[in-house]
């Protein structure tokens, strides 16, 4: 499998901890923070892997926003900033 990086941004629904990936759009869960991540990067390695298998890992890199650097490496697109905010 290919190396990558991934942001990762977990949040508490009722008593389940959700970790989600919003590159790849790949979430998990757990009943706690360190378990829901722990699933998550789970569930991305076995995403990979499929996508590997089926020959499309490049085209849903691409469609992430992904680019290759020139040693082969899949460079992530930045997550910057994350805010709360409320629209009345």
């Amino acid at each position: 499998m290919i190396p990558i990086e991934y942001d990762m941004i977990v949040f508490k629904e009722d008593d389940t901890y959700v970790a989600y990936c919003p590159e790849l759009d790949v979430s998990s869960c757990g009943d706690s923070v360190e378990k829901a991540k722990e699933m998550l990067k789970t569930a991305v390695r076995l995403f990979l892997e499929e996508a590997e298998k089926m020959g499309t890992i490049e085209d849903i890199l691409e469609e992430a926003r992904y680019k290759k650097d020139v040693n082969g490496y899949w460079i992530p697109p930045k997550l910057v900033a994350t805010e709360l905010v409320t629209v009345s």
